[in-house]
């Protein structure tokens, strides 16, 4: 199988369309988490993603969208348009969005929104909180979004140690 793996689409159905216009072929998209929140377009990129074969995560946008966070913890910018994408929301896109685990397992591989370490929503930015959270999955690989950086984390065994 191929994957498409994507992540903080934040409702920016510009940005999907680029993406998958891009991608080369693919069986799959996994999602890991934040397909709302920000952008204009929260109930259209639900549905464009809907329109492939994919799996997807629930990310901290998400659940602000659906009020299973306090909006509080949020930066007034990310607030205010949680506050409009609650407002913007399908009774459809909602139920799509309320369904999606926080974290899961596919085809050998461990996928959490934000650390493996749930329900923190975490930045995994660098190799101490890496390590932490190495602890919390088996999996040869794990795959987080969240922090809107690509890095890679490798667990290097006989020292211990993140690189």
């Amino acid at each position: 199988m191929r994957y498409l793996i994507i992540s903080d689409v934040h409702a920016n159905l510009v940005a999907l369309e680029t993406v998958l216009a891009d991608a080369p072929d693919f069986d799959e998209i996994w999602c890991l988490g934040d397909l709302v929140g920000y952008g204009p377009n929260p109930n259209e990129c639900i549905q464009r993603i809907q329109e492939f074969p994919h799996f997807s995560l629930a990310g901290n946008h998400d659940w602000a969208a659906l009020n299973k966070l306090d909006l509080r913890s949020f930066n007034t910018d990310a607030r205010e348009a949680n506050l409009w994408t609650q407002s913007e929301l399908t009774t459809a896109s909602r139920e799509f969005l309320d369904k999606l685990p926080t974290s899961a397992e596919r085809d050998g591989i461990y996928m959490a929104h934000a650390s493996p370490r749930e329900p923190v929503w975490e930045y995994i930015l660098d190799a101490n909180v890496a390590y932490t959270n190495f602890s919390y999955f088996s999996q040869p690989i794990c795959l987080v979004g969240h922090t809107h950086v690509p890095l890679i984390f490798e667990l290097d065994e006989p020292r211990r140690r993140s690189i």
